[in-house]
């Protein structure tokens, strides 16, 4: 069995978004109003790690899923979500494989946070893509989310702040390897109880910018493909955007 490369750092992952159940206002707004727009009423968390999403879907009203590959973050996420009251399924599933887990199909399919860029090249990239369809009622929507973008590809900068607060501060050290990327993570916790460094790395053999996402959703039979660039419906821009959100319909 593959060891989990989560195991180590699963626990203090969710430090990177902040207080777990609190999102930002905008990001809110935007699933609001794309659920509202779409009719979604449930939605499959595909990969959902610690959970971090599965609180926002159920606040809208959604029918909610979580499910992944890693053990060590389902687990992290069931604490998470006790701590908070909330009762959501979370499943151990490789998103390559989902039809063999679900017999219902969902309004909307979500792998957020990078999560596709796990996937080592184009063939299993279009395998997971069609397995999310598989699980999708027709019309269904898959939504996408990285924060690696056109920009930081083209620019390549060595090293990213992703978060400093009076509890953490995380730096991102990026290796670029051809047409893969290592991040390596540097924590380093504030807190009295918990001042140390803690390291970590996760590596993407291929990094899939806008349009292989475009190239590889048509290519797994979905279509009316739109890319946005943030959280306010901004159409994605190669020379500027700083994420890319894939939306496609089945």
């Amino acid at each position: 069995m593959t060891r989990d490369p989560y195991i180590e750092f699963a626990n203090s992952y969710d430090q990177f978004h902040g207080e777990f159940g609190v999102y930002d206002d905008l990001e809110v707004a935007f699933y609001k109003k794309l659920f509202l727009d779409h009719n979604i009423t449930s939605v499959l968390d595909c990969a959902c790690g610690t959970g971090q999403h599965l609180p926002l879907f159920d606040s809208l009203g959604c029918e909610v899923v979580g499910s992944d590959v890693s053990a060590a973050m389902l687990k992290q996420a069931q604490i998470n979500l006790e701590r908070i009251g909330k009762k959501i399924d979370v499943l151990e599933i490789d998103y390559r494989n989902l039809s063999s887990y679900f017999n219902t199909k969902f309004d909307a399919v979500v792998c957020l946070t990078s999560s596709i860029l796990h996937m080592p090249n184009e063939s299993e990239f279009v395998r997971a893509i069609k397995s999310m369809g598989t699980v999708l009622k027709p019309g269904g929507l898959l939504i996408l989310t990285q924060g690696t973008t056109d920009k930081q590809w083209k620019e390549k900068p060595r090293f990213i702040l992703g978060a400093n607060n009076e509890k953490l501060s995380r730096v991102f050290v990026i290796d670029y390897n051809g047409e893969g990327a290592t991040y390596n993570i540097i924590d380093i916790n504030h807190s009295k109880e918990q001042n140390e460094l803690q390291t970590w790395s996760v590596e993407y053999n291929k990094i899939y910018l806008k349009d292989d996402h475009d190239e590889l959703l048509k290519e797994s039979g979905f279509s009316d493909n739109q890319f946005f660039g943030d959280y306010d419906f901004t159409t994605y821009d190669k020379r500027k955007s700083r994420r890319l959100i894939s939306i496609a319909k089945k």
